[in-house]
């Protein structure tokens, strides 16, 4: 029996047969030169041609999707119009390099030096060669690189996914998710977590397995093994019931002593909010606002922005809606608002401190969202990303308060945040905990590449305490101000009861893993979370923080989570 451990990242227990991602498209020659024939006036037309038509494809497949596949596809589709990009390709079909050797020498430089930026910008090294690959298919009359046509469904197997093909695969066909590479926040699990499906990444060498193999899938350990035996074919077939029973959730997010954890959803727009009601969130605990500044050249108006954010305050009537203000910088450049040159993006002007540089978008944008609050009944909570002092969180309060704003809060992404949470939090009415980035750079490790996911998960005591310091420090002076946390680590059931018991008052998630973590919480008194929550603090390393709460949690076995 064939094992390929890898991170979970997604829960399910599957069975079924394997298709490998098609190979890359082929590179061009070395040396290729212009056909005698064709100029390069011509030949740098037809590669415009050929990125315009890759642009407009992948914007078009945007617009049929939501939320995350819709921001992974919008990202995407910028870099095939990147003048830096098609600069560079021009320059060397002026020297007589043909147009297809030029774009993949062009991708291989800017994806090089995205890659050496580290951080955010490297994550956008990955859209370049995958948008490169595009254009030289476009340029040569062939199929773009993709998900595999199948008549039936399959696992998919990957060495990583590029970003446009895990925002629109068929989740009718697909399985499952599995990759060699990529880490537990790549858009591989970000996609699979907003999808449903089950997913393990970083299994080095399942992409060699050959099509037709058939495998069984553990999504939550982490675990493919090749030629299943019949303790887990009987697993898969439990987590067929299982999950049925996993796809409701009734409304109140509680533990069993009737503790009351509200569960709330992360969304990116008006579609996800309708789909996420649906779903029974309790409200919104993540409003990604970028949504309204993508693909555009100039800033939105307070009129379009003011018209898209009721989209999702019309969603939530009476129930709370926390937005969080332009996440812009990093990997979400903007041409009005961010400085693509930046030697170290992850570091840099992103979030709150772009209104450093650039003042005024913030504060429409806090006009737009006061506007639209007046015209709905939603509860409206906004907060700034990428806080790092008390002195900024008094001066966003401010300007909420400048624009009629009356429940002004802050993401704790930046440990400085948490660590000085008790004076943040005098000067606003709420904290959320965006555990991804927190995790981040608590462990100084870019939360993409594989062979860091070990460091890169919220389970780590270090990210576990600077989450305790965050709660500890919205309870001093008898303030008791709410702390949430909207970072992938909500979704995850087992940790839900370790924050859960760390005081954290409110969890948002992907609206898809509501019922599961429901379900989790509702077998702990607080009690027994709080006991949890100490013994995952005690833990030498995050793999035995998680195996030992793991353990005291049998209904997680019970349900295939």
């Amino acid at each position: 029996m064939q094992n390929f451990p890898g991170v979970g990242v997604s829960p399910g227990r599957i069975i079924g047969t394997i298709r490998q991602m098609p190979k890359p498209v082929s590179e061009p020659p070395a040396g290729e030169q212009l056909p005698f024939d064709v100029t390069a006036e011509e030949a740098t037309a037809a590669l415009k041609t050929a990125a315009k038509a890759v642009h407009d494809d992948l914007k078009a497949r945007a617009a049929t999707v939501s939320g995350d596949a819709k921001a992974v596809l919008e990202a995407t589709a910028l870099m095939a119009s990147d003048t830096m990009l098609l600069k560079s390709a021009t320059k060397l079909i002026g020297r007589g390099t043909s147009n297809q050797r030029a774009i993949w020498e062009a991708g291989a430089s800017v994806s090089e030096m995205l890659h050496n930026l580290g951080g955010y910008m490297a994550e956008r090294a990955t859209d370049v060669l995958d948008v490169r690959s595009r254009i030289v298919a476009e340029l040569r009359g062939v199929p773009a690189p993709g998900i595999p046509a199948s008549a039936t469904p399959f696992i998919l197997i990957a060495e990583d996914l590029a970003p446009a093909d895990t925002a629109t695969l068929d989740p009718d066909k697909v399985l499952a998710l599995l990759t060699a590479g990529g880490g537990p926040q790549s858009h591989t699990a970000i996609i699979a977590r907003s999808l449903g499906l089950p997913a393990v990444v970083a299994a080095a060498g399942v992409d060699q397995l050959p099509d037709g193999t058939e495998v069984y899938v553990d999504g939550a350990a982490g675990i493919i093994v090749v030629d299943p035996d019949e303790s887990q074919r009987a697993a898969a077939a439990a987590w067929a019931t299982t999950a049925s029973l996993l796809a409701a959730f009734d409304g109140t997010g509680s533990t069993a002593d009737g503790h009351l954890v509200p569960l709330l959803a992360n969304v990116g727009g008006a579609k996800d909010a309708v789909a996420a009601a649906g779903l029974n969130a309790q409200g919104v605990g993540l409003f990604r606002t970028e949504f309204c500044f993508l693909e555009r050249d100039t800033e939105p108006t307070v009129e379009e922005q003011a018209a898209a954010y009721k989209g999702v305050f019309d969603a939530f009537p009476g129930k709370k809606v926390v937005l969080r203000t332009l996440d812009a910088g990093a990997d979400k450049p903007l041409p009005f608002l961010t400085d693509a040159t930046e030697p170290n993006p992850a570091l840099g002007v992103r979030g709150y401190r772009t209104d450093f540089t650039t003042p005024g978008v913030l504060e429409r944008q806090l006009q737009a969202i006061a506007r639209a609050e007046q015209d709905s009944e939603a509860d409206v909570w906004v907060m700034a990303p990428m806080i790092s002092t008390a002195e900024e969180a008094a001066r966003f309060a401010s300007l909420c308060a400048a624009a009629g704003i009356r429940t002004p809060g802050v993401m704790v992404e930046v440990p400085s945040a948490a660590l000085t949470a008790e004076a943040i939090l005098r000067e606003v009415a709420f904290a959320s905990l965006g555990t991804n980035d927190l995790t981040q750079y608590a462990m100084a490790a870019d939360r993409q590449l594989g062979p860091l996911a070990a460091l890169n998960t919220p389970w780590q005591p270090a990210v576990l305490r600077l989450v305790g310091l965050t709660v500890e420090g919205s309870m001093a002076e008898g303030h008791n101000k709410p702390v949430g946390v909207c970072g992938e680590a909500a979704a995850d059931p087992a940790l839900a009861v370790v924050l859960t018991g760390l005081g954290v008052t409110t969890l948002s998630m992907t609206a898809r893993s509501l019922a599961a973590v429901a379900a989790v919480l509702k077998t702990v008194t607080l009690a027994e979370a709080q006991e949890l929550a100490k013994l995952a603090l005690s833990a030498p390393s995050a793999t035995e923080a998680r195996a030992w709460v793991r353990e005291k949690l049998p209904v997680l076995e019970e349900l295939g989570l």
